[in-house]
């Protein structure tokens, strides 16, 4: 290209810079880039991610545990003529394990607590110090969005810095309109404005009026991937500081990516202190859940082991299958309840946790080509 050559969409500028998806000085292309939504960055289906993460836990732990009473039922009219279950030492050996491990299993839930609580024991000094780091936080977001007061809500607080976001986007896309006559070719830059403004709509409308405790705020919080948009802000932002034009024009328009980034970079210790939080409220509500259920569990265990002889008397059959058999697996499936629950809500931590392991603008799933989408970035 010639130095009277105008640049076009789709055409290198000789500095990296790439107006139509090319390639770019980081060796990446638009195609790496991740969805935004975190449902479709992941490689699980959506009912395997929807069990996993946007499933009310109570109804998980319901099926969990229907589940398991089918499966015996199923098992005994399957082997009619064989059943193995019986009145005598098969119950009582189960029972006998089922009891010592709900024992075990409050012990574990007093030991969560004591983590959970621990956190929020300190000195005064120390207590001092969480309250100057969280205003000192509050200082930079209130400075950088021009407000007196960032909301105290988590929802609308969040909402606050993603509703910057589309308007440093917006004003990215301005800027980017005023050079485009320019000899800068601006095209990928106007479609990450877009593509960020978009996003962020999507997403301030999610947060709209959430209730902090429940997943909404989490989930679209999550939804919102700024580790890419970070990372792809300033590889456009270096590459424009690459560009030999200093023109208002363009100043302006790398001024529209450094704000933009700026936001974003708050926006993360924002979302990762929030899911923290959110990390807590869940253990407390697991332990209260698994306290509550093992009163029943250990009251239906106990009962069994000391009145299974009886059992003996129901001689009849419903479906086919022995009564005892029915009275059985209802009582398993209600002694294992504290461990439906503690099961569908390590699922949902888990599999939060490890899809937000990174803070910034790092992707820690494969980068290239037809992995685009398998990456669990923020």
């Amino acid at each position: 290209m010639s130095g009277q050559e105008t640049p076009t969409d789709g055409e290198p500028l000789g500095d990296g810079l790439w107006s139509d998806g090319g390639p770019t000085n980081g060796g990446e292309t638009a195609a790496d880039e991740p969805n935004d939504t975190m449902r479709r960055r992941g490689t699980d289906n959506r009912l395997k991610l929807w069990l996993l993460l946007e499933a009310n836990r109570w109804v998980v732990a319901a099926v969990v545990l229907l589940g398991i009473l089918c499966g015996i039922v199923l098992m005994a009219s399957a082997v009619t003529d064989r059943v193995v279950l019986s009145v005598g030492d098969p119950v009582e050996t189960l029972f006998q394990g089922l009891l010592t491990a709900t024992i075990t299993g409050v012990t574990l839930v007093v030991s969560i607590n004591s983590l959970v609580l621990s956190q929020e024991l300190g000195t005064l000094g120390d207590q001092r110090e969480r309250m100057e780091g969280a205003m000192a936080f509050r200082r930079d977001v209130e400075d950088e969005l021009g407000v007196a007061v960032a909301p105290a809500t988590p929802a609308a607080f969040l909402r606050a810095l993603v509703d910057a976001v589309e308007r440093r986007s917006v004003r990215l896309s301005e800027a980017t309109d005023a050079v485009a006559s320019e000899r800068v070719g601006t095209g990928r830059v106007q479609r990450f404005a877009e593509d960020v403004r978009e996003h962020a709509t999507a997403v301030s409308d999610d947060l709209a009026d959430p209730q902090f405790g429940t997943f909404d705020v989490l989930s679209a919080a999550l939804n919102f991937n700024y580790s890419w948009k970070i990372h792809e802000a300033r590889r456009l932002r270096d590459e424009l500081a690459e560009v030999d034009d200093s023109t208002e024009s363009v100043r302006e328009l790398r001024d529209a990516v450094d704000g933009l980034v700026s936001v974003l970079t708050l926006f993360g210790p924002a979302r990762e202190h929030f899911k923290t939080l959110y990390f807590q409220w869940e253990l407390v509500d697991l332990s209260r859940a698994m306290l509550y259920s093992a009163v029943p569990a250990l009251l239906v265990a106990t009962n069994t082991l000391l009145f299974h002889g009886v059992l003996g008397s129901f001689s009849g059959a419903t479906l086919g299958v022995a009564d005892y058999v029915w009275i059985v697996a209802l009582a398993t499936a209600i002694t294992l309840a504290p461990f439906a629950i503690l099961l569908s809500f390590v699922l949902r931590i888990g599999t939060i946790a490890k899809r937000t392991l990174s803070i910034g603008p790092f992707i820690l799933r494969a980068t290239g080509g037809n992995d685009a989408d398998d990456r669990h970035g923020g």
